[in-house]
């Protein structure tokens, strides 16, 4: 079974900063497993804008990688807006689309920073979404 799943920022800059770690793995996922990543074009200028960042230390040929790899497993989502007030802004755009695609599949939105959404049975931090996939395969 294939699970989709919104993934925030912070995940993608933690499994491009250590690759053998729960992080990793869900990219790894999402990349070669089990996730179907959920896409929208405000969410990749996103990963682009923070992986670019120099304190990161990532090669534009590495980003360009990942990125090329994210979008050919992904499936893109046109965001409807709502109504919900978040802490910052720019998580709204994850909310949104993973609020979409509810709409038609189960999905999930994978963050480091529970705090920044609300509290719902489909935000969970990457080991949680770990545990999701392997109790699938139980």
């Amino acid at each position: 079974m294939n699970f989709y799943v919104v993934i925030d920022t912070n995940v993608i800059v933690s499994s491009m900063l250590k690759k053998i770690s729960i992080p990793g793995k869900i990219v790894h996922h999402a990349l070669h497993g089990k996730i179907i990543p959920l896409l929208n074009e405000k969410l990749l200028e996103e990963y682009e804008e923070v992986l670019s960042r120099p304190k990161f230390k990532n090669s534009p040929e590495d980003i360009r990688e990942f990125l090329d790899d994210v979008v050919e497993r992904g499936k893109f989502i046109d965001a409807k807006e709502f109504e919900d007030e978040l802490p910052d802004p720019k998580d709204k755009i994850f909310y949104w689309v993973t609020l979409t695609a509810r709409e038609e599949v189960e999905a999930y939105l994978v963050t480091g920073n529970l705090k920044h959404f609300p509290i719902k049975p489909f935000i969970v931090t990457p080991r949680e979404m770990l545990d999701i996939l392997e109790s699938e395969d139980n």
